[in-house]
């Protein structure tokens, strides 16, 4: 009985990836963006539904849709054993180097035991062009096996990327006042991300993509 191998591509919703921009194997373009959480917890009952009732008249003003993605990867605690490592051997005092040799061990023998994991929290702008059919619904970034859409030209490319770009500072303030802060990503930031989307098996690395946000 004959069989049909699907190639490694067709798994893959992504066409290309062009100036900090995501297109679609559909034609929707997408940019992401990397967001900050806040101690909502922490914060008294007052601010908490201050921050809600901001989060909710944000979502009333948009007339697009939005796609949270949250993901958990193991944190690669190496690089900083060996920071530590590294100062111990630079100290003059023999007390200090005994209390540094015994936190290394601390770290090693505690993320051996448990693991430790970071999470980045993503938020994705789409822009479905007009000559898509939008009636067939807007594809899931996570979701493969779309049919294939011909590439934008570099003039209607530029014309498209301009509409997304206002939907992105549409969000970015309106999260700012939530008290979340995004940073775009780039093209590296992007080819990164979803390199660990489509090899869930790697978790090791550090986090978030983008430092300082």
């Amino acid at each position: 009985m004959p069989t049909t191998n699907a190639a490694t591509q067709d798994f893959v919703s992504i066409r290309d990836i062009k100036e900090n921009v995501v297109i679609g194997k559909d034609g929707q373009m997408l940019m992401l963006l990397l967001a900050s959480s806040i101690n909502f917890a922490l914060k008294s009952i007052d601010e908490q539904r201050a921050v809600l009732s901001q989060f909710q008249n944000f979502l009333n003003t948009l007339d697009f849709t939005l796609q949270i993605y949250v993901q958990s990867r193991r944190l690669n605690i190496e690089p900083y054993l060996e920071l530590l490592s590294g100062l111990k051997d630079k100290q003059d005092n023999e007390l200090m180097q005994i209390q540094l040799r015994e936190y290394v061990e601390f770290i090693k023998t505690f993320t051996t035991n448990v693991d430790v994991m970071s999470k980045n929290f993503f938020v994705v702008v789409p822009y479905t062009p007009s000559k898509i059919n939008i009636t067939k619904g807007i594809t899931n970034l996570f979701t493969p096996g779309q049919k294939n859409a011909a590439l934008p030209n570099d003039m209607q490319f530029e014309e498209h990327r301009v509409q997304l770009e206002q939907r992105v500072g549409v969000v970015t303030e309106g999260l700012a006042r939530v008290g979340v802060r995004t940073i775009t990503l780039g093209n590296d930031e992007l080819v990164e991300l979803f390199y660990h989307i489509y090899n869930p098996g790697d978790q090791t690395g550090s986090a978030p993509i983008v430092d300082n946000v």
